[in-house]
């Protein structure tokens, strides 16, 4: 039994860490997410990886890939804090593919895969994300959905209607309306999308559960990278920052607090690669280990990225420099598509407990 990744994944993340190294790296995380509009140049950069495709199968143009390869992907971009909307336009394509007429495929596939069109999930309203919550109706859709991130660079949203099925709605539509939300992670902007009799082009039932078990998964990815990455500067810091005469990192008390880091972090990536698989793999334990990894990855995250900061001292809460970017993405993984006691309940749930 193979318990790690392929070459072809470990190349894709080597990849991925120059390429996005190269453009984020160090300060220029910082630069990259002062505006929260969506940065066209590094959009189009990304596009060139077609990495939109990374799920949609070979005989539709796609690399024919799954959901680890695109958790690999979702690592990556939290580790680097990328501000483009890379991992929600892969699903749109990979869900247009997978479950869209031949209509829809015509209409929005080859934009998603080709970078032009950038897709958002609106699903959370005041009850919650999750489709029970949903309570939009009808192929002409009224109402809003609340914390869509990238709603205002988006031309495709996938929203979630009552009886929990999923719709395409034309983010360009004079009947659809975003209102920017302020919002913590400012490497994912938000809004507030209005619908106002807006057509709803909808998808089957069954699309639904194995989106929201990916989304899952995928946050889960997203925060170990940002919480890799945190716990990277802190090691840093310790080797360079003298204090009474020495470098911190000689002192015992930050030695534990940097293990305890790793103690957290390491197992934490596998379990994330066994949600992936057992999603690829429709194993029968999949949505409830997927609910189990949004959880413990979101809260062991936070826990590595606060310990961090308070490793570097006062600096780390400072705008220019950028450890704080790190923290206020995971706290934004934790919180989307429900918090980490929500996701215990539901695994235990679906365990028969």
């Amino acid at each position: 039994m193979h318990f790690d990744l392929t070459d072809e994944q470990k190349a894709l993340r080597e990849m991925l860490a120059q390429f996005f190294h190269e453009r984020l790296g160090g300060a220029r995380a910082i630069e990259a997410v002062r505006e929260t509009a969506l940065d066209r140049g590094l959009a189009a950069e990304i596009g060139g990886l077609e990495l939109s495709g990374i799920m949609v199968p070979a005989a539709l143009g796609g690399s024919g890939l799954d959901l680890l390869s695109l958790a690999v992907v979702a690592e990556t971009t939290g580790r680097y804090c990328v501000p483009a909307p890379i991992v929600a336009s892969a699903l749109a394509a990979w869900l247009v593919a997978s479950w869209g007429t031949a209509a829809q495929r015509d209409r929005w596939l080859a934009g998603l895969m080709s970078g032009e069109i950038a897709a958002a999930f609106a699903l959370q309203e005041a009850a919650g994300w999750l489709p029970e919550s949903w309570t939009l109706q009808g192929d002409r859709i009224d109402g809003s959905k609340r914390n869509v991130e990238w709603a205002g660079d988006a031309g495709l949203l996938v929203v979630g209607l009552g009886g929990g099925t999923l719709a395409l709605v034309d983010a360009a539509a004079e009947e659809v309306s975003v209102a920017p939300v302020d919002s913590l992670d400012r490497s994912r902007p938000m809004g507030e999308v209005t619908f106002r009799h807006a057509v709803a082009d909808p998808l089957p039932l069954a699309a639904t559960a194995p989106l929201i078990d990916a989304m899952l998964v995928l946050y889960a990815a997203d925060a170990i990278g940002a919480a890799s990455a945190i716990q990277a500067l802190a090691v840093d810091y310790a080797r360079e920052r003298r204090q009474f005469g020495q470098l911190i990192g000689a002192f015992q008390a930050l030695q534990h607090q940097l293990a305890d880091m790793s103690v957290e972090i390491e197992p934490a990536r596998p379990l994330v690669w066994y949600a992936a698989h057992a999603w690829d793999s429709g194993r029968a334990d999949a949505r409830r280990t997927a609910a189990l990894v949004k959880a413990h990855a979101g809260d062991i995250a936070v826990a590595v990225a606060r310990g961090a900061i308070e490793a570097h001292g006062g600096i780390g809460y400072t705008w220019e420099y950028p450890a704080h970017l790190f923290l206020k993405r995971t706290m934004h993984d934790r919180a989307a598509m429900g918090g980490v006691s929500f996701h215990r309940e539901r695994a235990a749930a679906l365990a028969g407990w």
